[in-house]
């Protein structure tokens, strides 16, 4: 959710799923590399009446079979959307959290991560205090429990950089969490500036407080950003400037060279034009817009890319074109310098691509890209068009790289059916972003989708958006 953007909707009537969905059977979490270029079995993870969007996903890597994902439900209902497999994804127990449980009133953004302990960390915004719930769960996402509610870096607090930041915390929004190398950080805008929070992890359920707490220099009006720790225990923060309007943004990043260390973020550093701006409307995305959506991945695995930094975002080819590509760059030199961009979409269209996302495997450094592409929405009554309007449909997409970045395989269409978000009537269209995970050779996308390719969405086809996910084997 942006803030800046009013909430949406009629309240609907909503029951809380508790009972086991069953689902198509996904491919084996061990599955080998595959060079198949079929479409991967789709899931119909939430099944469920009204809206689903904006999901995170994990993989819990001390148990691959165990995941977990977590989305939006329609506003103003409280609440979010959890489904928990521990079978690869075969099998789906849901629920709604954050809806008059111990995780109190929550309204959505979630984001999610595990990290090598088995700790499953969720951060949410609530409905109506501007603090940054954190929560932990220690079985697997069954359960959890609020650790924290941060509440901020208070205005005119000196922050470690010695610089005098007035009048922050003003709001949050769209906060990401990622734990690794015994730390768990939090980044979220605080109302003008990223605000990043750091606590310790010493084991299972063993969770410090978050006393790191940092405005990260030179974030004014930077926002829609992402966070991820490197094998040092560094930490990188992405972040678009500016947050509204068409005209287009920067992408900048800054590096906290020791985590939780004395060390503060240290001085931007610009990556990219994207020529997408904060709230930049493209066919597929009427009402809610998109903005470059920039993700960051970090590989820690002493492979022979360890160190190595990755940056995808959306670009603008010519500004207001709505022609939109997704790129990657990377970063060998904790972000100081960064290579020139590598175009991941394959087709020969102008149409849209956007809401891209990026996970790396920290078993093998393979990286893997996803993104909603219209490229086959011409209009013209065929495969990938629902409506005879060029460019306003799209399916979900993804490649993935085996040579740290340098090229990316032929692009797959992940997803079954073809959506159209104006026709789910949920004010967000997709919403600001998707899920993606990726463990031992299989990426593990999560997103909306009201194409019901599987026939069972109790909306219908064209409708209320579902959360569908597949498991997908890399291909070299």
């Amino acid at each position: 959710m942006r803030s800046t953007r009013l909430l949406f909707g009629a309240i609907l009537s909503v029951s809380v799923v508790s009972a086991l969905v069953i689902g198509t059977p996904a491919a084996s979490l061990g599955a080998t590399r595959s060079s198949r270029t079929s479409t991967p079995q789709n899931v119909d993870v939430s099944q469920r009446h009204g809206n689903e969007s904006e999901t995170t996903v994990a993989i819990n890597p001390t148990n691959p079979q165990n995941v977990v994902i977590v989305s939006n439900v329609q506003h103003p209902l409280s609440g979010m959307f959890e489904g928990v497999s521990f079978d690869g994804g075969t099998t789906w127990a849901t629920k709604l959290i954050g809806h008059g449980d111990n995780l109190g009133d929550a309204c959505c953004d979630p984001s999610l991560s595990f990290d090598n302990y088995g700790n499953l960390f969720l951060t949410y915004l609530f409905n109506r205090e501007n603090t940054i719930p954190v929560a932990l769960s220690t079985d697997g996402g069954i359960s959890f429990g609020l650790i924290a509610k941060i509440n901020g870096i208070p205005k005119r607090q000196v922050s470690r950089s010695g610089h005098d930041d007035r009048g922050l915390f003003q709001f949050t929004d769209q906060g990401t969490i990622t734990a690794a190398e015994g730390e768990v950080w939090v980044v979220v805008n605080v109302g003008g500036p990223m605000g990043a929070f750091g606590a310790p992890v010493h084991g299972l359920g063993q969770v410090g407080s978050f006393d790191t707490r940092e405005v990260i220099e030179g974030t004014n009006n930077c926002t829609y950003g992402d966070v991820a720790i490197g094998p040092e225990g560094q930490v990188m923060n992405v972040c678009t400037l500016t947050e509204s309007g068409q005209g287009g943004g920067k992408l900048f990043v800054n590096v906290d060279p020791d985590g939780l260390g004395p060390a503060p973020f240290g001085k931007r550093v610009f990556v990219a034009d994207t020529h997408v701006g904060g709230f930049d409307f493209i066919p597929p995305q009427p009402d809610r817009s998109v903005d470059a959506e920039p993700g960051l991945a970090w590989d820690r695995t002493g492979g022979a890319h360890a160190g190595r930094a990755y940056l995808v975002y959306t670009l603008e080819q010519k500004n207001e074109s709505d022609n939109t590509d997704i790129y990657v760059q990377h970063s060998d030199d904790d972000g100081a310098t960064w290579t020139d961009p590598v175009r991941v979409n394959d087709d020969h269209t102008t149409n849209s691509q956007f809401l891209p996302k990026i996970a790396l495997d920290q078993t093998s450094g393979d990286i893997a890209v996803t993104w909603y592409d219209s490229r086959l929405d011409l209009g013209n009554g065929g495969p990938g068009d629902t409506d005879g309007v060029p460019n306003d449909d799209a399916q979900y997409w993804g490649a993935f790289s085996t040579d740290g970045g340098s090229s990316f395989t032929p692009n797959l269409q992940i997803s079954a059916g073809t959506s159209n978000s104006a026709d789910a009537n949920n004010g967000i269209d997709y919403g600001d972003y998707t899920g993606l995970a990726f463990f031992e050779g299989i990426a593990r996308p999560a997103w909306a989708d009201n194409s019901n390719s599987t026939g069972t969405n109790p909306d219908g086809r064209l409708n209320e958006l579902d959360i569908y996910t597949a498991a997908v084997p890399v291909r070299g």
